[in-house]
């Protein structure tokens, strides 16, 4: 006949949640390090295929609209490992690229 101790229940589900926590704080640190991993592995691939000019642009342009900035930086070092786009990528390579990329605004003034 098994004794029914009153703390035991608690102590398992304290154990238990102690467990699951560090889980999740084991799996948030593996994905931290992988962030970081990947974003060492892009600066360098940035630092080969940018000029110091162009990867200033871009850190610019980063600060305004960074989704854009990050998905033509990805989008011009895949060009430039695929030999289709000339190394280093200059200032003005990069802005012609964004001229293209980015659609024109058009001004008007009306007056009366």
């Amino acid at each position: 006949m098994a004794v029914d101790h009153p703390g035991e229940d608690e102590d398992l589900q304290e154990a238990l949640r102690r467990k699951e926590q560090e889980l999740i704080n084991r799996s948030a640190a593996r994905e931290a390090e992988e962030k970081a991993r990947q974003g060492a592995r892009k600066r360098a691939l940035a630092r080969m295929v940018f000029t110091p000019e162009a990867r200033q642009r871009l850190y610019n342009l980063k600060l305004v609209k960074p989704e854009l900035a990050g998905q033509i930086e990805e989008y011009l070092i895949v060009l430039a490992q695929q030999g289709k786009m000339p190394v280093p990528v200059d200032d003005d390579t990069l802005k012609s690229v964004l001229d293209k990329l980015q659609p024109k605004r058009e001004t008007k003034i009306w007056r009366m």
